[in-house]
């Protein structure tokens, strides 16, 4: 008996506890207000006819997620800590001290919103039950300020070893550092579990010089990751290698006034930490003619980054879409066979060009050369209706030979007009067999 005894009391005396005192406001316990506000207005756990209705905090607020549990034992105002000290003067009854219950001890008074002191669970076990008999309420809030009790005064390695076999508590944990920003407190604890994917993506989020992070990402691919993993990391060093490159180029070009494109179009942020499709746009928007040998080519950037067909179509024209480079647009769909014959191809679908060239503004000679390549009829007249190509209109209803349809539509150009005209042409070509 005399021995467990030492033996806790070496343990307390070994860990971080340091006494709470309403006196002093720099304590950790009083920034965090553990024992009011991160329990207060919590659901009971006894019978409650209430269950259905939202429950708020005196501020107005929903309460019962961990988000607001996170919120209010953050705060750092002391007026709660002065409303504590008046109540315990005099000498209210809302404040507990949680009592024993054979081998456990309970939390009801915690469920129930009461203020509660968690000092008295001074050894490790006190602390463990506690802790477990938190998550057994299923109340993320309790589980939330035990939690907060035991980073203060257990040791790093100690709270670490016990929540690894308790990944509920341990969840809430790394929630709790993620929302409140205790980025080294994480890091720590990622490297304890031994979750070398995530320490690395947070420490080379954190890294604000570009060439740090270039460095970073470079030891990185040594470590032992998936092979998928690796080939994403080293993607990420090459594409941050091209636009440290691209970066000092272009922001020479820009300062020296030596482009015209960079005069008419500015710059209107740096390339660098831009992600691999912004990139390419980017690359399509300023350095489109330029030839595959350069590191900011739009088809070095392809090849390099295997970028498929269709996103790169889509990101090349938008890009020369918004510089209305119309050229460029039809160049970008013509393809020759080896007989020399042209025609026009395109791996996402016209009727998606016709909407990306109408977003930016396309004339209307340009957008029905693009509709009349849409396969589908219906879709072919929806989108000629809707942007008012109509010459696309009376040619399709006189491939259809629907007469009706035409005289309809005649209604609906300018009469006098040459569209009007066409129309009156083909309703008087007697060599139309009409299907109606």
């Amino acid at each position: 008996m005399s021995r467990a005894r030492a033996d806790e009391e070496e343990y307390w005396h070994s860990s971080k506890f340091r006494a709470f005192t309403f006196d002093d406001e720099d304590d950790e316990l009083s920034q965090l207000k553990e024992s009011k506000r991160a329990v207060n207005s919590l659901r009971d756990i006894v019978d409650d006819d209430d269950d259905d209705l939202e429950r708020v905090s005196w501020s107005g607020e929903p309460v019962g997620s961990i988000s607001w549990s996170i919120k209010e034992t953050a705060s750092g105002s002391t007026s709660s800590l002065d409303g504590r000290d008046s109540s315990l003067q005099k000498g209210s009854s809302s404040y507990a001290v949680l009592p024993k219950q054979g081998s456990s001890y309970s939390l009801s008074s915690l469920f129930k919103g009461e203020v509660c002191s968690l000092e008295r669970f001074r050894s490790l076990q006190d602390k463990l039950v506690l802790l477990d008999e938190a998550v057994a309420g299923h109340d993320g809030n309790v589980i939330t300020a035990v939690l907060i009790f035991l980073k203060r005064t257990l040791r790093r390695e100690i709270l670490f070893r016990e929540l690894e076999v308790r990944q509920v508590a341990l969840c809430h944990l790394i929630h709790f550092l993620r929302e409140t920003g205790e980025q080294k407190f994480l890091l720590d604890l990622l490297r304890f579990l031994d979750r070398t994917e995530e320490v690395a993506v947070r420490e080379h989020l954190n890294i604000q010089d570009v060439e740090k992070r270039r460095e970073f990402l470079k030891s990185c691919i040594g470590l032992p990751f998936s092979a998928e993993d690796t080939s994403h990391i080293q993607d990420h060093y090459t594409l941050l290698e091209r636009q440290i490159i691209i970066e000092a180029n272009d922001r020479h070009l820009e300062m020296a006034g030596q482009s015209e494109l960079f005069r008419k179009y500015p710059r209107k942020a740096s390339i660098l930490n831009m992600p691999l499709v912004t990139t390419l746009f980017y690359s399509c928007f300023y350095h489109y003619t330029e030839a595959e040998g350069t590191f900011s080519s739009p088809s070095n950037l392809k090849k390099t980054f295997k970028i498929p067909d269709k996103q790169y179509v889509l990101t090349a024209l938008a890009a020369r879409a918004k510089l209305r480079a119309w050229g460029d647009v039809d160049a970008l769909f013509t393809t020759k066979n080896w007989l020399g014959y042209t025609k026009k191809k395109a791996p996402i679908g016209f009727h998606r060009v016709v909407e990306i060239l109408q977003r930016n503004s396309a004339p209307v000679q340009v957008l029905q050369e693009y509709v009349r390549l849409v396969e589908d009829v219906e879709t072919r007249l929806s989108l000629a209706t809707k942007y008012k190509c109509h010459d696309v209109v009376i040619e399709t209803y006189r491939d259809l030979k629907d007469r009706i349809q035409l005289i309809a539509y005649k209604s609906k150009v300018e009469r006098g007009s040459a569209e009007d005209e066409k129309i009156n042409s083909i309703l008087n070509n007697m060599q139309i067999r009409w299907k109606n």
